[in-house]
Order: structure tokens, then sequence, then C-alpha cells
């Protein structure tokens, strides 16, 4: 019984890690683009460019959030 439970729970774990790789790799993707898109906004000299470019922000902070608790939690598991 105790065997088929930890058998169960590292499965678990497993392949909770390979959902939570992919779903790191789709933020950093994501704040590489509006990263992008922020600068190429940024260069126009239109107003409505101008208002993108402050919204991109909105999606920007919370992403170089979780940017950094990724690097920091790579970095603690490295040590």
């Amino acid at each position: 019984m105790i065997s088929t439970t930890t058998t169960s729970v590292i499965s678990t774990i497993t392949s909770t890690a390979g959902i939570t790789a992919g779903l790191g790799v789709i933020a950093v993707l994501a704040l590489i683009s509006f990263l992008i898109t922020k600068e190429l906004a940024s260069a126009g000299g239109s107003p409505k460019l101008e208002r993108l470019s402050r919204f991109l922000n909105v999606a920007i902070v919370p992403l170089l959030v979780v940017f950094t608790s990724i690097v920091v939690s790579r970095v603690v598991e490295a040590l």
C-alpha cells in the first residue's frame, strides 16, 4: 500500500514538473514578445503607439516577477 502511494506521488510530482517547465517557457516567450512590441511601439511617433507602449506595462511587470522567480529558483536549485 505504501509503495503504491509513493509511486503515485512521485509520478504526480514528475508530471507537474513538466507542466510547470512548459508554463515557464511560455511565460518567458510572452515576456520577450511584449518587450519587443513595447520597444517597437515606443520608437514610433504616433500617440496611439505611445499609449500602447504604456499599456504593455500591465503585462510586462507581472511577467518580470515570474521571470525573476524562475531565475532565482534555478539558481537556488543549482547551489
